[in-house]
């Protein structure tokens, strides 16, 4: 692959190197590898139900945990809110003349969006009437208000800037829900309250000014201070593109084409900040104040059970540090991989020696922790939970997506549609080993997860490479538990019908 002076300037502008570059393209020319499921994670096999008995004792174990201080939410939030309005976009320019019953349903149902009463004041202020604009069926007029920057710019700013909810107080955007959560949930002695969230370089000016104006609100609400840490995705973490031969694409200028990497490469924003119990979180899956009580519930169980399993964890790595081991703690140490973490090992580990299995028990024990929650699927787009086979027998617990089974393969594609449960991208995570250091998460990627996608440039065809996503293939070297959780504690916001949902709606 010839690479000239120009593109070497542009590749280190990005902040890569050449052989990152030369890497990338070998990835292209080698192809998508795909895993192997073994079967989908049900109730008991894979999955835990926390019982009523048990969620109190979980919820006060959290509780004193974050008293001291060890909990910060994540919330990836570097997504813009275009795709949410693809439907409305289409229909800018051509405003449903071909479907009458969208029409209505839009007219009908517009005073109901939370966001409602700042389109009608941004109409107000440009001179027009939002009524006679309804009366005169001008839809496209109304949509270039909510979406362009004759308006609310809907169309171009985050989606942790839309307002999902209404109060009778004001109504809140998703981070302002975020906000709320954070007091709730993640509040120590001190009445700190710490996020971290991540925003596209172009939105950051925007989310941190809306921040400067609302956190004073929401302190003097909850009576805490919130430290909120701000973080955009690196350039060299972007990707390069390339042509259906796979040669560097070319703009029409002539200069390379790099890509953002997908969501997995925010694994790098998580490891950098300085957390200890990470809760992580979408920003558009929030709900209002009649339904956050069961969240909250949740998370701290969630949470209370990683603790648990995080102390057994580090007790029994602890023993293995020692020149004997009793019998009785093999046991236990076996019996905990297998029972509580879900560890399946090599078919002949059985047949190894003691130094082997604990050379093993220790590898497998020495990783960063999650408990994800999983909800009861009912159709949602996404991944979900899998007993997933491994090259040397053993089998592993991960989170998959739809793009990582092979599409060719009848038995992995009918697997796949056998999953009884769904991933909210609702994680509790440990990074801290059991000397208290911060894990380097980068070591427990399962590098070979990556997809590859076809898009367009101006009409042509290019390849474009995601890294690992940051709760499948990132996490793939996780020890991992899955527990269901209610399904009123998932409440997604894909598309801006959704904010019409009963969960969303006051």
């Amino acid at each position: 692959m010839e690479l000239t002076g120009p593109d070497m300037e542009q590749i280190h502008k990005e902040g890569l190197t050449r052989q990152q570059v030369m890497d990338q393209v070998a990835l292209f020319v080698r192809g998508v590898s795909y895993i192997e499921l073994n079967r989908p994670c049900t109730v008991h096999d894979g999955i835990e139900i926390i019982l009523p008995e048990d969620e109190e004792k979980l919820i006060s174990r959290y509780d004193q945990m974050a008293a001291a201080g060890r909990c910060l939410k994540f919330v990836p939030a570097s997504g813009a809110a275009s795709r949410m309005f693809r439907e409305w976009f289409c229909a800018l320019d051509l405003p449903w003349k071909d479907s009458e019953a969208s029409a209505v349903f839009f007219a009908e149902q517009l005073g109901y969006y939370p966001f409602y009463n700042d389109l009608r004041q941004s109409i107000f202020n440009s001179g027009e009437n939002i009524d006679s604009l309804m009366e005169e069926k001008k839809y496209g007029d109304i949509l270039a208000y909510i979406l362009t920057s004759r308006g609310l710019k809907y169309g171009q700013l985050p989606k942790a800037l839309l307002k999902f909810h209404k109060y009778p107080e004001g109504n809140r955007t998703s981070l302002e829900e975020h906000l709320v959560e954070a007091a709730l949930y993640i509040t120590d002695a001190c009445r700190i309250s710490r996020l971290h969230v991540t925003v596209s370089p172009e939105h950051r000016q925007p989310l941190e000014t809306f921040l400067d104006r609302i956190q004073p609100v929401y302190e003097g609400l909850f009576s805490v201070t919130y430290e909120i840490g701000v973080s955009c995705q690196e350039t060299a973490t972007n990707t390069i593109a390339v042509d259906m031969d796979n040669r560097p694409f070319r703009s029409d200028n002539g200069q390379l084409c790099f890509r953002p990497g997908g969501h997995g490469t925010l694994l790098k924003n998580l490891n950098d900040i300085d957390g200890d119990i990470i809760f992580l979180k979408n920003i558009d899956n929030v709900a209002p104040d009649r339904v956050k009580q069961v969240t909250v519930r949740y998370k701290k169980a969630l949470a209370g059970l990683l603790l648990k399993l995080q102390e057994e964890t580090f007790r029994y790595l602890a023993y293995l540090t020692g020149d004997r081991i009793a019998e009785k703690e093999m046991t236990a140490i076996d019996d905990f991989c297998r029972d509580k973490l879900h560890i399946v090992f090599p078919i002949d580990y059985q047949q190894w020696p003691l130094e082997k299995k604990k050379e093993i028990w220790r590898e497998k024990l020495d990783r960063p922790i999650r408990v994800c929650g999983v909800v009861r699927n009912e159709g949602e787009p996404g991944g979900g939970p899998f007993w997933v086979q491994e090259a040397d027998g053993a089998q592993s617990l991960q989170i998959v997506e739809e793009m990582q089974v092979d599409p060719r393969s009848v038995k992995q594609k009918a697997l796949w549609r056998e999953a009884t449960h769904f991933n909210p991208v609702d994680l509790v995570c440990g990074v801290r080993d059991y000397k208290g250091r911060k894990f380097d998460l980068e070591r427990f990627v399962d590098s070979g997860s990556f997809s590859i996608s076809v898009k367009s440039e101006k009409g042509r065809d290019l390849k474009a490479l995601e890294l690992p996503g940051l709760w499948n293939g990132s996490m793939a070297k996780w020890n991992t538990v899955f527990v269901e959780v209610p399904i009123e504690t998932f409440n997604p916001v894909k598309t801006v019908e959704d904010l019409l949902r009963p969960q969303h709606l006051s």
